[in-house]
């Protein structure tokens, strides 16, 4: 198990992301959706594009070079030109502070079958 800190709950209010530097996995892209935390790689699957760049509609981010989207809860890959899955990371919330187990798969993502391409 290896948890990483992402932020505290109050940096980011319901609707937004933000991205993290890590140096183990690469940028991590966080989301509050309604008050839930949900964290993924940063990277668009299809294009070099930063995810906290992109636009939150409901629980899917849209790449913001060519407008893709990927349901943040299990990072499935939605519209093209996206094809392949988003790497997702389980988050807990403890006093306040927002953590990701880079180890672990978020449990919506575990829930999905991975497409090869």
């Amino acid at each position: 198990m290896s948890i990483i800190w992402l932020c505290r709950e109050e940096q980011l209010a319901p609707g937004e992301k933000l991205k993290v530097a890590n140096a183990e996995v690469g940028d991590i892209c966080v989301y509050n959706l309604d008050g839930v935390f949900y964290a993924t790689t940063d990277l668009c699957t299809h294009a070099t594009a930063s995810l906290a760049e992109g636009d939150i509609e409901d629980n899917l981010i849209t790449c913001p070079v060519h407008w893709g989207q990927f349901h943040i809860p299990s990072g499935k890959a939605v519209t093209f030109p996206c094809e392949r899955h988003l790497r997702t990371y389980r988050v807990s919330v403890r006093d306040g502070e927002v953590y990701a187990d880079v180890s672990a798969e978020a449990r919506e993502a575990e829930k999905i079958e991975c497409v090869q391409i």
